[in-house]
């Protein structure tokens, strides 16, 4: 069904395997369609974002820019819409890293909500060393490990293997055993009801360009809708009934 990925789905658990090294305009619009199915008829809880053995990813495509040709920022703004599609889908979001992740795939990573990496993980923001920008990971990188690591990994574009990049907060667990691991995550995210998850997230992504007078209204909507939504009347029902 698609050329740059391979998409599964299997009761709460939805897959997407980067099965290209390179992130081409191709897998930008099959992801798309696989964010399109995952907002409208998808009932997954989670979605698993891998690579292949080796590799999750190894960022841009340079074959599909004509140097002798005039730049066109077009495929950059849509590879940040889909990066954001992603990182707010109503589903808890876990990425494996297993092995090479550089550029773009660096830049996926940031998106999801934890972040698995087996010890040959091997992670680079490499862009600026290329000449141009690590796209909105100069947005979410700092917000993640602070502006001083960040501006590390952005503008002297160091590899940072996996116990680094714990230590660091760029990643969740390192194992040798992926499954296992991710069976670990899946089971901390507890019983993941979307909307409390997906407000959640919003409000953390907001807290640090947001005032506290705005983020407590912001909270206080959030909040609002959460306790109308199925899980919080069970959980009220559930301590009536003790």
């Amino acid at each position: 069904m698609y050329k740059t990925l391979t998409f599964e789905e299997n009761g709460d658990i939805a897959t997407v395997t980067l099965a290209k090294s390179r992130i081409n305009m191709e897998m930008v619009r099959e992801l798309t369609e696989i964010c399109n199915h995952l907002e409208d008829d998808s009932t997954a809880k989670v979605v698993v974002l891998r690579g292949q053995v080796g590799c999750f990813s190894l960022g841009i495509d340079f074959a599909e820019f004509r140097p002798d040709q005039p730049m066109d920022i077009h495929g950059f703004n849509k590879w940040e819409k889909i990066c954001a599609r992603i990182e707010r889908l109503p589903k808890a979001i876990i990425a494996i890293i297993d092995g090479d992740c550089h550029g773009g795939g660096a830049q996926l990573m940031l998106v999801a909500d934890a972040v698995i990496a087996t010890p040959r993980c091997d992670i680079q923001f490499n862009e600026v060393h290329l000449g141009f920008l690590p796209g909105m990971a100069t947005f979410r990188l700092a917000k993640s490990i602070g502006l001083g690591h960040a501006k590390r990994l952005i503008m002297q574009c160091p590899k940072i293997g996996a116990d680094e990049a714990l230590s660091l907060g760029l990643v969740s667990m390192v194992s040798t055993d992926i499954d296992e691991a991710l069976s670990k995550t899946i089971q901390a995210f507890g019983p993941i009801h979307n909307v409390a998850v997906t407000l959640a997230r919003r409000l953390l992504n907001e807290s640090f360009s947001t005032d506290f007078e705005n983020a407590i209204g912001n909270f206080l909507a959030a909040q609002h809708r959460a306790i109308h939504q199925t899980p919080f009347l069970d959980t009220i029902r559930a301590h009536t009934d003790e």
